[in-house]
């Protein structure tokens, strides 16, 4: 049987706004004010964001950041850096206990995977949803594309979409990266490394291990493709229905009060 979640799709923003709002839905399903959530948005100014265990003094130059004009925000979720810039972002926000994401961490990547993969298989890229592996021996960086893990989105074993997960209140929120072209200069030349010689060596590395789906196809997408795309997938693979909407009154006062929590050094440096 069709079901109707809700499509949002909040255009572009920064870090802490982006991460405010993901965690406004989270926050506004929890108690039931809203039914599972899409959303699609993007990055202005282009945003590293850490993964929530992180340590930003370890791993980021800030000052090469700021000389960059990049952002930087701290996730909810896990994993590792990533700059977004070019790609598609988008959230999926649901009870842990629907169908959908049932049965743990794992299951629920692999389900969703499934959709993300549909979506970019009807536009022509070749991807395959990964089997997992980690790479976190000598040759790895803080980048979250360094290497796929468990059911993220590759090409020939090129990783190009890049997800992370967290669960609270009985509720599950999965964000993620679908690279449309990859910046890796930017990247790379604000992540902090021993020496310029393990800087080059792992960015050279990372360019062979990671993708953006304008490569892939050789032309360029429209962002609106891809969305579009992915919100078909959804009803295909899970004849779940996504349909437009927009935050809630409720929803739009917590996200100005959770911006000041993700904009404040107090987040972003706590680890």
């Amino acid at each position: 049987m069709a079901e109707n979640w809700r499509l949002l799709d909040t255009g572009i923003a920064d870090g802490a706004t982006n991460m405010a709002v993901d965690e406004a839905i989270l926050r506004a399903h929890q108690v039931g004010a809203v039914p599972p959530t899409v959303r699609f948005y993007g990055w202005d100014p282009p945003t590293i964001s850490l993964g929530y265990g992180q340590s930003l003094e370890k791993e980021i130059d800030v000052a090469a950041l700021e000389k960059k004009g990049l952002g930087l925000v701290r996730r909810l979720t896990g994993g590792r850096a990533v700059l977004h810039d070019r790609e598609v972002t988008y959230s999926v926000v649901v009870r842990e206990d629907h169908p959908l994401v049932a049965g743990g961490i794992l299951p629920s990547y692999l389900r969703i995977a499934r959709v993300l993969a549909r979506g970019l298989q009807s536009l022509g890229a070749p991807v395959e949803v990964a089997s997992g592996r980690k790479n976190m021996g000598e040759h790895s960086s803080a980048a979250c594309f360094d290497a796929p893990s468990w059911y993220e989105i590759t090409v020939a074993g090129r990783k190009m979409v890049g997800s992370a997960q967290t669960r609270k209140g009985g509720v599950l929120l999965q964000h993620g990266s679908i690279v449309l072209e990859l910046n890796v200069d930017d990247l790379f030349a604000v992540l902090r490394f021993s020496s310029s010689a393990r800087r080059e060596r792992l960015k050279e590395k990372f360019a062979l291990q990671a993708c953006g789906l304008w490569e892939v196809l050789g032309r360029p997408v429209d962002p609106a493709e891809v969305k579009e795309a992915i919100t078909r997938a959804f009803a295909e693979v899970y004849a779940v229905h996504l349909v437009l909407g927009e935050l809630t009154p409720r929803e739009k006062s917590r996200v100005e009060e959770l911006r000041r929590k993700y904009a404040s050094r107090e987040w972003n440096w706590r680890r």
